[in-house]
């Protein structure tokens, strides 16, 4: 593939590869530097291109899969940044709202662990990581609407015991 070839199919691709990285990121910055690395790993395929279908496609799929290594390795530091929370000075608010914050939080977390494991995993995947549903459906090998219904049923739970908590003080 010669350099007119990719400025005349792959450039003009650029910006909807941009809104999918940012789509999955949610971060203009990473963004950029995911399609930066996928205009790059296409440039260095180059030869593979003539025999592709569908170009635009396989250059979605490589953005993907950027982005989705960025957010497994921020997700490790975030996890991490995490367990710190609790040691970072809160100027913005007073004692008292930052220790109810803190018991409502453990709380959260309480009744999440208490979760059987499916559920468990499901508000893990999406709510805490951040998966689509298919994603989820994909990686558990269920099916879409399966996701779908136990996902309710695990935040209505949730939902069901915090307010049990709050109304009777049920621990």
């Amino acid at each position: 593939m010669s350099l007119e070839l990719f400025l005349s199919q792959v450039m003009p691709v650029k910006p909807k590869l941009l809104r999918f990285a940012y789509r999955l990121l949610g971060n203009e910055e990473d963004a950029k530097d995911i399609i930066q690395d996928a205009l790059m790993k296409v440039w260095h395929h180059k030869e593979r291109m003539n025999e592709l279908q569908n170009l635009e496609a396989w250059c979605m799929r490589i953005t993907r899969n950027l982005a989705l290594d960025r957010m497994k390795s921020k997700k490790f530091r975030q996890s991490d940044d995490l367990d710190h929370v609790r040691e970072l000075p809160a100027n913005t608010r007073n004692p008292h709202a930052n220790m109810e914050q803190s018991d409502t939080m453990k709380k959260v977390h309480q009744v999440i662990q208490s979760l059987p494991e499916k559920y468990r995993t499901l508000i893990q995947l999406r709510d805490m990581d951040g998966y689509a549903y298919q994603e989820i459906a994909d990686i558990l090998e269920i099916d879409l609407n399966e996701v779908k219904v136990n996902l309710h049923r695990a935040r209505k739970t949730v939902r069901e015991q915090l307010q049990n908590m709050h109304v009777y003080g049920l621990q």
